[in-house]
């Protein structure tokens, strides 16, 4: 038996019959999960034929087969003979019973004021701004930028440039003005729909400014269309206008929404890789919604009538994912786009007291936070919440189990949620018909081959290896935009027909899956292998650390050397020699003699993104004397002087 046996969250009896997955597994005439995952990856076919139908996906035409593999595995086509338009799928809830008097979105701002439309309400405003941009001129297949905080503006601009066909380009609202121009640029984007600004921990962004200085670099960019008036300038009428003044012009509802084939694009996304450019995600009508659908009702148990939150940046997947997931399935979305501990920490669970949140999502370093602050951040009540998600980087089951305990009351259960921008969803989740392990993944998501292989592709069990994907699966992307090469050489070139995800992994036998970092971050000393996580994991137990990052340096003798960098937890009244010290005989006791950090640095915060995930690539360039690469999605970079003085004192 595992050690960890004992802390697990244990299903209940109505969760066998009532979740999500209970009732697909039912609606498929499946007699329990086990045989729902093997149903899902032996009749692919039947198996998203029944998602469809059970998750009230709207087909114009049905398809004719699930799959053509005339390209070969890596490009294949969904679906085939189908025609469809995703929005039609959200926007159906507006007709069905209870939908009309349900709030479809609420947006809560940093200041406190609330704006919400009903699913009505929604149709009618997804409908009128599809009839501005076809207006416009804007096209089936256009590139249509979108820069705007979360919230019922960015919602809505969202499914209206679906809705006709266009392909959204969502840029993160703390890109600068290079960001946006190397985005936008790759796109090709014609039009660009953006907010002027927005506050965040209590001071404006100015969002104006980034688009003003990027447009000077956008020849084919002709027109920005801003959500409300711009405070910074009077706009220029030949190549901007403002929203709600060209809403005023529609008169009626455009013509019935057309239909796409499954591989049409609606969403272009860019993610930073580890070196060179950033990577262009192309998602389709056909592939993203089905899945996020699909991971609604199966992991995060979404019904209609939910209330469902997870603050996130739409620049990044986890905007668009968390919309799909409460959209689709007619649930309300609660958006928020101000800092999470801004007036103070209390503001999440009080975010859930206000709207009666029923399923509450935060990434871990939030999560840290929270438990670093746990008088303030409990203040609110959360007694409505029903279940918790956690995603976006590794969390250790220290963390992972306040979370459940506190925001869970320990009887809700808490998903771990793992895929990528490229992937649409999950890889590896959990359902609530499993126990759940603390950090862990009870399970890979139904339709997708996920794997655990070394570097001969074999399978491994209770070792590190590559997480890899055996066979196309729903929701992965359609290739990188324009530059089918660089696809190809991510994902399936360095294992004969394999999608090799990047990520280290490791399912046991009992299977449990838990992830080890990224392969990329993947720390080799005196020969062997260590994920960053195995050793974050250690450090973050200990009493007085509230974050901490794990990287290997190069060194002449080893190969690599472990540096730890760690930030105390706030009133730690230990020395950073004390501290130092803590951390290297733990590494030392739990990982082995080998494995003790060459040096531990005490910092006031670590480089993170929006979405909260450790930038260690920055800090190991930083620290080696490197120009730190990529810094669009950085989101603190004040926490760069701190490693920049970290490095200086290493080589002193």
């Amino acid at each position: 038996m595992n050690d960890d046996t004992a802390s697990c969250w244990q299903p209940r009896a109505g969760h066998f019959t009532q979740s999500g997955v209970a009732r697909l597994q039912r609606h498929l005439g499946l007699p329990d999960y086990d045989a729902l995952l093997r149903y899902a990856l032996e009749a692919p076919a039947a198996y998203w034929r029944g998602v469809a139908e059970f998750c009230e996906f709207v087909w114009d035409t049905p398809p004719a087969a699930h799959i053509e593999l005339e390209r070969g595995r890596e490009f294949p086509r969904w679906f085939p003979g189908a025609r469809l338009n995703w929005v039609k799928s959200v926007l159906a809830w507006a007709d069905r019973p209870g939908g009309a008097q349900r709030l479809a979105v609420v947006e809560e701002r940093e200041d406190g004021s609330v704006e919400s439309l009903d699913w009505t309400a929604l149709r009618e405003r997804v409908l009128a701004q599809a009839g501005v941009l076809a207006n416009e001129g804007v096209q089936p297949g256009d590139r249509v930028g979108l820069l705007m905080e979360n919230g019922v503006n960015a919602t809505v601009a969202l499914l209206a440039i679906a809705a006709i066909g266009a392909v959204a380009v969502p840029l993160f609202t703390g890109f600068g003005a290079e960001a946006v121009v190397a985005r936008l640029a790759a796109a090709g984007a014609r039009l660009l729909l953006a907010s002027p600004a927005f506050q965040r921990r209590g001071r404006a962004v100015d969002l104006e400014g980034v688009v003003r200085a990027a447009w000077r670099e956008l020849p084919a960019l002709a027109r920005v269309l801003w959500q409300s008036s711009p405070a910074g300038s009077t706009p220029d009428a030949a190549r901007e206008a403002v929203m709600p003044d060209l809403l005023t012009s529609v008169r009626a509802a455009p013509a019935p929404l057309a239909a796409f084939a499954p591989d049409d694009p609606f969403m272009l996304i860019y993610t930073s890789g580890t070196t060179g450019k950033p990577k262009g995600i192309v998602h389709t009508h056909g592939g993203f919604p089905l899945k996020i659908a699909h991971d609604a009702v199966v992991h995060f148990d979404i019904a209609p009538g939910d209330v469902f939150c997870w603050p996130a940046d739409m620049g990044w997947i986890a905007g668009s994912l968390v919309l799909g997931c409460a959209l689709l399935r007619g649930a309300t979305l609660v958006c928020y786009s101000g800092g999470p501990d801004y007036p103070d920490w209390s503001r999440m669970s009080r975010l859930i007291e206000r709207h009666r949140i029923t399923h509450f999502g935060s990434a871990p370093t939030l999560i840290r936070g929270m438990a670093g602050h746990a008088e303030e951040a409990l203040q609110g009540d959360v007694s409505s919440v029903k279940l918790l998600v956690t995603a976006g980087e590794n969390i250790g089951p220290e963390h992972f189990g306040w979370f459940q305990r506190h925001f869970g009351r320990g009887e809700c259960p808490l998903i771990n949620y793992t895929g990528g921008t490229e992937a649409s969803g999950a890889l590896l989740a959990s359902v609530v018909v499993r126990p759940i392990v603390p950090g862990g993944f009870n399970s890979a998501s139904p339709g997708v081959a996920v794997d655990v292989v070394d570097a001969t592709a074999a399978s491994l069990v209770d070792a590190v290896g590559e997480l890899a994907v055996r066979e196309p699966f729903v929701g992965m992307t359609r290739s990188f935009w324009r530059d089918d090469e660089r696809y190809l050489d991510t994902y399936w070139r360095t294992l004969p027909e394999l999608w090799v995800h990047g990520d280290l992994a490791v399912r046991r036998a009992d299977g449990q899956w838990f992830l080890r970092g990224r392969s990329d971050d993947t720390l080799k000393i005196a020969g062997k292998r260590l994920g960053p996580a195995e050793v974050e994991e250690i450090v973050l137990k200990l009493p007085g650390i509230g974050d901490a990052a794990a990287i290997g340096v190069p060194d002449a003798e080893r190969g690599e050397r472990l540096v730890v960098f760690v930030v105390p937890s706030p009133g730690e009244s230990a020395t950073p020699h004390a501290l130092a010290a803590l951390v290297s005989d733990a590494v030392d006791t739990g990982l082995g003699r080998p494995f003790r950090p060459s040096a531990v640095h005490c910092v006031t915060q670590l480089p993170k993104t929006r979405s909260s995930k450790t930038m260690r690539r920055v800090i190991r360039n930083l620290y080696c004397g490197n120009a730190p690469g990529d810094l669009s999605s950085l989101d603190n970079p004040a926490a760069l002087d701190d490693i920049r003085h970290a490095a200086a004192g290493a080589r002193d």
